[in-house]
Parts: C-alpha cells; structure tokens; sequence
C-alpha cells in the first residue's frame, strides 16, 4: 500500500474517534452540570419496608401533660339535721307519707321528732317516710339514741312496777289483742321499757298522752314493723323537756334535764293506754 493511501485510511479513523471523544466530553460536561445543579437537601426517595408502611399507618395515642394539683379536700360528714317543722295540726300532716329528709343516718334508721310528733323512717339520704305518733306527755319525755332489741306481734301487757306504783288499780298482766293497749305491734328499744307500738286510741295521735313510748295506729305500726329490721338504730330527738331513759340505757343514749319534782310525776317505761272501760282505767297512758 502506497503512503497516500496510508494516510487516508487513518484521517478517515480519526474522523470518528474525534467525534466519539467530543461526544464523550459533551456527555461529561451535562452530567456534571446536573450533579451540581441538584439541591443539596434533596435526597432519593426510597420506597418504604412493609414493616415500616404498616407502623406508619397505626395511630399514635400521645397522652396530654399532667399537672400536679392539691388532692380534693374530704368533706366533713354532715350533722344530724333535726326534721324540718310542720304542724301536726294541719289536716293530713299526720298521714303515711314520703317526705324530703336530708340525713347521713343509715336506710332504716327510725327518727324520732318529739317535738312535732313524727316518726321518720329513713329512705335514703334525701327521703324519709314520715309517721304521725303520739309521744309522752310533760315531765314524761326522753331523748337519745336506742337500737331494736326485739319485735312482737299482738304483744302481752305487763305494766312495768312504777306504772303499778303510780296506778294501783291496773292489771298485772293484760294478753295481746284488739283491746290490748299495746296493739298489734310493738318494737322494744334495747334494755329499757320503752315501745314503739300500736294503740287502741287512735285519737291520741299527734299528741302528748303516753308515758315516754312512741305508739302509732294500728295500720301504721304494722306498716313499720315490716320494714324495721332487729337491731335498727333509733334516735329520739330532745324535746323541750328531755330526760334520761330508764333501766340500762348506757349513759351516754340521752340528754339530760332536770327530773320531775315530785317522784308521782316520774316517767314510768310504758306508753300504753287502757281501754276506755271506766275513768280510772283511762289513765293508765
């Protein structure tokens, strides 16, 4: 092969490789350009494990901060709070009825209003179910705090010795039934003589007639001795007149007042009233 045709052949190889080193050179310089040109901030995006796309997903409970604060003060339990006043005059005052009675006392506690002659049974701690009741006469009243010891059915009679001692004239012994003074039921306030019981002078209800028990009527005492249970408390609330009740109520169940002057005019422990058969029997309250 001649020089001349030598050179040709390597001007025309040269042509390319020249193209190929220009291109080369121009793709290094885009390339180069783009990479700088890129915000430093940006980052490739990255497709999320599966793991992670689900933990994403889950709400997130982030709890408000807590302050501390002073615990809220205990209320100091409130006193007993003496039934508010109605007349026992007023018709229908001294009927069976539910009444509004704020107490702390314990359902089932019997409450005592010597003074306007009502006997609270205690519903809740709003609510009473109030009675109308006869209570002991001047000189003849109590007050404190006793609980159920028993209940009887149609109880017997027996007139205690200082009831005896006052009224000579009185039966020793009188057995239960529609006569007897006791009525048809009667609850026994621990170791006293004291009764919350029925009559058999319906009339003497409201007032001041009996010497120092609670008597209902008939139909309300039986009322009562159902819902009482043995053991219940019963608060007797002072009267203008209180004394202390007799035989083994633990000296603190009352409020002391001066004991009447004359000992014919101490309270005996039995309300009960005979039955209007003669002027003497009548007196024995």
């Amino acid at each position: 092969m001649s020089k001349r045709a030598k050179r040709g052949k390597a001007e025309t190889l040269a042509l390319p490789m020249a193209a190929r080193v220009a291109i080369g050179a121009v793709a290094v310089a885009a390339l180069g350009y783009g990479l700088l040109s890129r915000p430093a901030s940006v980052q490739p995006a990255r497709k999320p494990s599966a793991p992670q796309a689900q933990a994403s997903s889950s709400p997130v409970y982030v709890a408000p901060p807590t302050h501390a604060s002073a615990p809220a003060p205990i209320p100091a339990p409130a006193p007993l709070v003496e039934p508010p006043r109605a007349d026992a005059d007023v018709p229908g005052a001294l009927v069976r009825q539910v009444v509004d009675y704020a107490s702390r006392q314990t359902p089932g506690t019997v409450i005592i209003d010597t003074k306007n002659t009502f006997l609270y049974f205690v519903l809740n701690d709003t609510q009473a179910l109030r009675y109308g009741i006869g209570v002991g006469r001047e000189g003849f009243t109590w007050s404190g705090e006793q609980t159920v010891a028993r209940k009887a059915e149609w109880p017997d009679w027996h007139p205690p010795a200082e009831m005896v001692s006052r009224q000579p004239y009185l039966p020793r012994f009188m057995a239960g039934g529609p006569g007897n003074p006791l009525g048809a039921r009667a609850m026994y306030l621990g170791e006293t003589e004291y009764r919350i019981h029925g009559t058999n002078k319906p009339d003497t209800i409201g007032k001041r007639v009996s010497s120092g028990c609670i008597r209902l009527t008939n139909e309300d005492v039986v009322d009562l001795y159902e819902r009482v249970k043995v053991g219940a408390k019963v608060i007797v609330l002072p009267a203008t007149a209180a004394r202390r009740p007799s035989q083994g109520a633990p000296p603190d169940a009352a409020v002391r007042s001066p004991e009447p002057a004359s000992p014919s005019n101490r309270p005996s422990a039995n309300s009960a009233q005979m039955p209007s058969s003669g002027p003497k029997i009548a007196e024995a309250q």
